[in-house]
């Protein structure tokens, strides 16, 4: 079994290094994520300039670069053989509902999954316990799991875990991705020499929160996990924007 790590909150990231921790008693484990923190990177690939790519000293790899940037580098040119999963996380943070779009976790996972392979995004919703032995005790579970039942359908999974003990939990569930309010606005601020400079605001709140949603599943103590799609056509507005097109 070899599957290949990454994330966004960079290659030094306590939750990357629990993960490899733990999967490495079943795995072979490769590590190649970013050289900082790009939170909030999305589905970015950098175009514009070479990247690079060097080995630090815990075995990990990491890349100048994007989270996408870091597990296509990886599976497209770097790896000899390719792995059997790429798994994302473990993010200290949540990644539900519109996070997704944003995410750079959910990114590098999508990237696997659009390159061929079974992919995970785990996160943990993070209130500054720091459980991330919760997450990767899930997330070996689930790669346990596939060894023993492998996907037979191209699958990407969006995992949010509770930060809080594993026994403590309060099972898994299925869900869907909720909805957030609309985002805070940006926070004006001024440098030292008078120029105007802005902070992106904080993620709304949870607005479609209720039963069936990732939200809902981890206000109760679960993990959620959520199958995810690349395929962002409106299909019930096609006919519409046909009619207004007169076509």
């Amino acid at each position: 079994m070899r599957i290949l790590l990454s994330n966004d909150d960079g290659y030094f990231a306590p939750g990357i290094a629990n993960l490899a921790d733990v999967l490495a008693d079943i795995a072979d484990i490769t590590v190649v994520a970013p050289e900082r923190d790009r939170s909030g990177a999305s589905n970015s690939l950098t175009l514009d300039r070479p990247l690079g790519l060097r080995k630090s000293h815990n075995g990990f790899y990491y890349v100048n670069g994007t989270p996408t940037d870091c597990v296509h580098l990886a599976v497209t040119g770097m790896l000899d053989v390719l792995p059997d999963m790429v798994i994302s996380g473990i993010n200290d943070g949540a990644n539900m509902g519109d996070d997704t779009i944003y995410s750079g976790t959910v990114a590098a996972a999508t990237e696997g999954f659009l390159l061929g392979l079974p992919s995970i995004a785990v996160s943990l919703v993070s209130v500054s316990r720091g459980n991330f032995s919760t997450a990767s005790r899930v997330v070996l579970n689930l790669v346990k799991r596939f060894v023993e039942n492998r996907f037979h359908v191209p699958i990407l999974l969006n995992v949010n875990v509770p930060d809080i003990p594993y026994e403590q939990m309060q099972g898994i569930e299925v869900t869907r991705l909720g909805r957030r309010h609309k985002a805070e606005g940006v926070i004006k601020s001024q440098t030292p020499r008078g120029d105007a400079v802005y902070w992106v605001g904080a993620a709304g709140a949870a607005q479609d929160a209720g039963e069936g949603t990732d939200f809902f599943a981890l206000q109760n103590n679960r993990v959620s996990i959520t199958p995810l799609q690349i395929d962002l056509t409106r299909y019930d507005q096609v006919g519409y924007v046909k009619n207004w097109l007169a076509l």
